[in-house]
């Protein structure tokens, strides 16, 4: 599998400008989005939807940037890291109960 792409641009989810971002599939490819739409998404909120959700769900109630960001178990994260500079590096835990389910 190779790296993901690297780009200084806009996160689609936390809407921060000048950061550097990576692909994220909506629909994960592991689910079959291997060819549906992708978001452009900061490294961090990236690495938080992978924290908060499993794979089924993102592909099953959470495969838009708008359901995403409706979603109450990110929002409170979004509103904070809206707040953070593009250039702070940030450390993301996967929720309870997904180091639960692991």
């Amino acid at each position: 599998m190779g790296k993901a792409k690297k780009q200084i641009g806009t996160c689609a989810l936390c809407l921060r400008e000048g950061v550097e971002t990576t692909v994220h599939h909506l629909t994960p490819k592991e689910m079959g989005g291997a060819f549906l739409e992708t978001a452009n998404l900061c490294i961090p909120c990236h690495k938080q939807i992978h924290a908060l959700y499993s794979n089924e769900e993102l592909a099953l109630r959470l495969h838009t940037i708008p359901l995403l960001q409706e979603d109450p178990q990110i929002n409170k994260y979004l509103m904070w890291i809206k707040k953070q500079p593009a250039s702070k590096l940030l450390k993301v835990k996967k929720s309870k109960e997904r180091r639960r389910k692991k």
